[in-house]
């Protein structure tokens, strides 16, 4: 009997309320329609991001295959929790269920999790390419992006598995409103009638320990990248690399920033308010950003994208 903790858990009800963004919105409509332009713009971004890296031969190195596994995590990152913020809003109503708020919370905390040590691996292909650039076919090859790569997806499924459970089976005895628009760990902690103390440090230390690990190897990568830039004799090579790498720390400051106030900052620091516009920018607006980033920034996938748009409008004179 006990394993109706996860779908009554001592209060007789199975349902979470999520007081989420519409609730603190004075134009409710005008917000939905703007975070459903946003939601399409990040799944189309992400999407052209993909098809253009796979259709054209020349972005098939290791470098783009990382930015391929970043567009996925974000394409299904922003899908675990904005059609349920639109549904919601449209249905008029505001419930999730203990089972759907649970798989929301470790899917959101696996793809997290992954994107941490992803960027950490992207640092590192940077730092090869860069300071290393004859031996980078060898210490980049197939075999290493793949292992990187699962090492991250598995890293982050490690985070999901330990965290959800754990804070799914606390008692929530008090109110079952979660203020915030989707099940993060913190604001359905809140909701706990027990004890958490001894959780909330535990968390605190995992969730260092995911920061600590990827920021080492990032700023331990960019420093060496500085420095072999600074030698750089050619102006154009220290152009192209430093635009390389402005791109991802641009990336890594915007999603690290944010969850380093989420899950590392004391609760004196939180409110409802300040939650939920840091989720949003990290959960809403960084897959949006990171297709732009890499996009708009880098040659190489302009060109492609023009390369495709060409192809596509011969095809049109073609057919006509």
């Amino acid at each position: 009997m006990e394993n109706t903790t996860w779908v009554a858990n001592h209060t007789g009800r199975s349902d979470f309320d999520l007081v989420g963004l519409f609730s603190q919105s004075k134009h409710p409509t005008l917000l939905c329609v703007v975070i459903f332009v946003v939601f399409l713009m990040a799944l189309s971004g992400n999407t052209i991001l993909i098809l253009l890296i796979h259709c054209d031969v020349h972005l098939h190195n290791p470098m783009y295959f990382f930015i391929t596994q970043l567009s996925l995590m974000d394409v299904m990152s922003i899908s675990v929790t904005v059609p349920k913020i639109l549904m919601d809003q449209v249905m008029g109503v505001n419930k999730i269920s203990a089972p759907e708020c649970g798989m929301q919370m470790f899917l959101y905390l696996t793809l997290v999790g992954s994107e941490f040590f992803l960027l950490a691996a992207m640092a590192y292909d940077r730092y090869v390419a860069i300071c290393h650039p004859l031996r980078y076919p060898v210490l980049m090859n197939h075999r290493v992006c793949l292992l990187l790569v699962s090492s991250s997806w598995f890293l982050g499924s490690v985070d999901g598995f330990m965290l959800t459970p754990i804070t799914m089976t606390f008692p929530f005895c008090r109110s079952r409103e979660i203020h915030h628009f989707f099940c993060e760990v913190p604001a359905v902690m809140k909701l706990s009638c027990s004890d958490t103390s001894l959780y909330e440090t535990l968390m605190y230390l995992c969730c260092v320990l995911m920061i600590l690990i990827p920021v080492t190897i990032i700023s331990s990568s960019y420093s060496f990248i500085l420095f072999t830039i600074h030698r750089m004799n050619s102006a154009e090579g220290r152009k192209k690399a430093f635009a390389t790498c402005s791109s991802h720390m641009m990336v890594v400051i915007l999603f690290y920033g944010a969850s380093i106030y989420t899950y590392m900052l004391p609760t004196s620091y939180h409110t409802p308010e300040k939650d939920m516009i840091v989720s949003v920018f990290y959960t809403i607006l960084t897959p949006v950003l990171n297709p732009l980033i890499y996009s708009l920034r880098n040659k190489d996938v302009t060109r492609a994208l023009k390369k495709m748009l060409n192809v596509g409008s011969v095809l049109q004179e073609t057919l006509k």
